[in-house]
């Protein structure tokens, strides 16, 4: 690490550490928790309908609660995980296997300690690949000419749209359907007005927080209001300390690092997500347990497997969003549209031109674990009780903040409308096993991808061949055509989970 690299890190941190961003830092973590510990709601969906809120605040300040959203959301889900047998988020499904069992054996506050320790330093493990791995890829895509974008945004596209979704079909379709939302607005190179209907508000095209809200906030709405009303049950009152004895954590040490190494892996994957990062750290811990015959019975090795892996992705898949634009999951697609709305473009300038900015943020990120286990530990009763509120509550109170954040935007009307339309689609979508995600990426890889393609072709005379002329375009090309088969690792992927939810 160099002296310019180190001065950087160390003026992130005394950035980090002043007390408006410490205030975000609390304010954001709290949030995540409450969106993760109720069950329905994920946390992609609390990132977009907060997104809003950071329009008026300094870009590392808003990068910051966002990123306590993210953290707070992924380990909240544990906590409805662990005491009424029902994830908060799919990032805690593994977790119910052994969570539930201890708070059957009167283990509520052991069970719910694990997951908070554990989610703390998988998280804080995962910053050290953010802030090593991401200044290294960086420097790669400072080589990238318009060539090398319009690949590298094929790319993006073909991984979410293959990986998230199980189907290459259904995730190509939504790709393709993304893409051609995103020509809606001016020309980039010529200026003219492409299917705007005399609509001003569609000048830069289609607002994508407005999109971002819709597909994952106003979309749930629907989908939870054409349910009955769910009463949850009642929580589980625990009396045990959520402070783990000294032997427990030594127990746990070894599968937490496993489940770091595991989640910072999938997390720096596009598109795997730590849906799919839980279960392979829970199986892994059995796997390599003195005990495996207790997992499925309440282990706390389980629990930590799971927890840890699940927030070892958040550093990880921050690594291709900030560095390549190519989010690793969908919460990290909503922070980078995030990014851009501020004004700022993923890629090498970063790490340049805003790298001040940048390392705040890194600094910012690990400071976030830290609050998130204190008020983890502190908080867990008080969050428990949050978890049971029933849908009559949750609707309303989603559908308004849906409203007012969208309208909030530009204080247009117009927004609001864009929003429904996107709600209305993504729970159409939803309903037929599309990807909402490939949707959101198309919307913001489509125009890097076409400006790409045009100005290569511009540049070239029209001559197709400059999009084969360097070695990263043809890697590029092999990474598309290989993310073409995720599909089928998915799948295998997946029936790893229904054997271990077999068990």
């Amino acid at each position: 690490m160099d002296a310019n690299t180190f001065g950087l890190m160390s003026a992130g941190f005394a950035n980090a550490l002043m007390p408006s961003n410490l205030i975000m830092m609390i304010i954001g973590v709290t949030i995540g928790i409450v969106v993760g510990c109720m069950p329905g709601l994920s946390a992609a969906m609390g990132v977009a309908l907060l997104l809003p809120l950071t329009f008026g605040m300094a870009p590392e300040t808003g990068l910051i609660m966002l990123g306590g959203i993210y953290c707070g959301a992924i380990f909240g889900g544990s906590i409805s995980a662990i005491l009424i047998h029902t994830p908060g988020t799919p990032a805690s499904a593994a977790t119910a296997l052994d969570g539930y069992e201890l708070t059957k054996q009167g283990k509520a506050g052991k069970a719910l300690g694990t997951a908070c320790i554990a989610s703390f330093f998988g998280g804080l493990l995962s910053c050290i690949s953010l802030y090593f791995f991401a200044p290294m890829l960086a420097e790669l895509a400072m080589k990238f000419g318009s060539p090398e974008y319009f690949w590298l945004a094929l790319f993006g596209l073909t991984i979410i749209a293959g990986v998230t979704t199980g189907s290459m079909v259904k995730g190509l379709m939504s790709g393709a359907f993304g893409l051609i939302l995103s020509t809606i607005g001016m020309d980039p190179m010529e200026g003219t007005e492409r299917f705007m209907f005399g609509i001003d508000e569609l000048y830069n095209g289609i607002n994508v927080t407005c999109a971002l809200i819709g597909l994952f906030s106003l979309s749930q709405v629907f989908i939870l209001a054409e349910k009955a009303i769910k009463e949850r049950g009642s929580i589980v009152k625990f009396h045990d300390s959520v402070m783990l004895k000294f032997h427990e954590l030594k127990q746990i040490g070894p599968t937490v690092i496993r489940s770091w190494l595991i989640g910072n892996i999938i997390g720096i994957l596009p598109g795997a997500g730590a849906s799919i990062a839980c279960f392979l750290g829970y199986n892994t811990a059995k796997q390599f347990s003195k005990k495996p015959e207790d997992f499925g019975r309440g282990s706390i090795e389980g629990v930590a497997g799971s927890e840890a892996a699940n927030n070892a992705v958040t550093g990880g898949s921050l690594i291709p969003t900030l560095t390549l634009g190519i989010p690793g999951e969908s919460v990290t697609a909503v922070l980078m549209g995030g990014l851009i709305i501020q004004g700022l473009q993923p890629g090498p300038e970063l790490f340049t031109k805003y790298a001040p900015m940048t390392y705040t943020f890194f600094a910012g990120f690990v400071i976030v674990q830290f609050f998130m286990l204190l008020i983890g530990l502190g908080g867990c009763r008080i969050f428990a009780h949050i978890s049971k509120l029933s849908d009559a509550v949750l609707i309303p109170c989603i559908f308004v903040l849906c409203v007012v954040g969208s309208f909030a935007i530009n204080n247009s009307f117009v927004d609001v409308v864009i929003m429904f339309i996107f709600g209305i689609m993504g729970y159409l979508m939803r309903k037929l096993g599309l990807n909402t995600a490939a949707v959101v990426l198309a919307l913001i890889l489509g125009p890097i991808g076409e400006r790409g393609l045009r100005r290569s072709l511009t540049l070239s005379g029209n001559d197709i061949t400059i999009l084969f002329s360097t070695p990263i375009c043809w890697v590029l090309i092999t990474l598309c055509i290989l993310s073409s088969f995720s599909p089928l690792l998915m799948d295998w992927l997946k029936k790893g989970k229904q054997a271990i939810k077999g068990k």
